[in-house]
């Protein structure tokens, strides 16, 4: 029997994409959904289509952004199932993509608000609830292969992304005394609507003075990779296969494993200037006390 049986699951953004790729393949666990998204008509019909295979579902309107409904979401879910051993923290926006002297602070501040903040509160509200039952549980934080390295014309969604890996390797410590196992997730290019976030922009976070969209847009740019990328359902799959690994950064793409691998090979390198500067030798042998 598959650890996940009878074990219920929130889904943050879960109406379409990769939100509904994971909530498909835990649902093939025996899992019971919470599926959210700010959607209503998104979420219905992805609803519609999990119950049709016979799974349990509940379905919330979830903006992300706002703690007070994630209380609503923990309130619903405790009173179908009981108990609540899962968050995945999926929703997620592109946000704009332009230059440095094109930014624009209402659209900084919808990516740091979704994108990180809607992970900060999923977390905030949930974990108490997975942690009060004594069986354990996951907490699955969806970034991105932006956050293992920055993305030109990509400021704000590389930037929250990044964050949410950091995030995940601090909780990953944090809750382990729990029994809540902490996974990152962090794919590259996958068939989803990313590149497309605008429409479900918020009122608040339109600006009467739009940014300028340039023509190095990394959204326009990766458009076309987006919609060749992988199937959408082998990342549900992959998350199924990785929870079950006892994985902490889920990967999708091993063919990036080199872009990665250079980047800590620039870092070490980094280190290794340091240690020669005359400057810090006093410290370079002293030992690291950890928190």
């Amino acid at each position: 029997m598959s650890q996940f049986t009878g074990k219920t699951a929130v889904i943050s953004g879960g109406a379409e994409g990769i939100g509904l790729s994971i909530a498909k393949a835990l649902a093939e666990q025996n899992m019971n959904i919470v599926l959210t998204d700010i959607n209503e008509e998104n979420l219905k019909k992805a609803s519609l289509e999990l119950e049709a295979t016979g799974v349990s579902v509940l379905s919330v309107v979830l903006d992300v952004a706002e703690e007070d409904q994630w209380e609503v979401v923990a309130e619903q879910a405790i009173a179908r199932f009981g108990k609540v051993h899962m968050l995945v923290n999926n929703a997620g926006v592109g946000g704009d993509s332009t230059s440095i002297e094109n930014q624009n602070k209402k659209g900084w501040q919808w990516v740091l608000d979704v994108n990180l903040m809607g992970v900060v509160f999923g977390a905030k509200v949930m974990v108490p609830l997975i942690s009060e039952h004594g069986e354990g549980g996951w907490i699955v934080n969806v970034a991105s292969m932006a956050g293992m390295g920055g993305v030109p014309y990509g400021g704000a969604y590389s930037a929250t992304k990044a964050a949410v890996v950091a995030l995940s390797e601090g909780w990953a410590g944090e809750l382990e005394s729990k029994d809540i196992n902490v996974s990152v997730l962090c794919p590259a290019f996958v068939q989803t609507r990313i590149y497309n976030s605008e429409r479900n922009r918020p009122a608040q976070y339109k600006s009467d003075t739009k940014a300028k969209v340039d023509e190095n847009s990394f959204f326009n740019r990766a458009k076309e990779m987006v919609e060749s990328g992988i199937d959408v359902s082998i990342v549900g799959k992959r998350v199924v296969e990785a929870l079950n690994d006892g994985e902490f950064y889920i990967f999708t793409h091993p063919n990036y494993r080199e872009v990665v691998q250079m980047r800590s090979s620039e870092i070490d390198a980094a280190f290794k200037k340091a240690s020669e500067s005359p400057l810090l030798q006093h410290i370079v042998n002293q030992k690291i006390k950890m928190l």
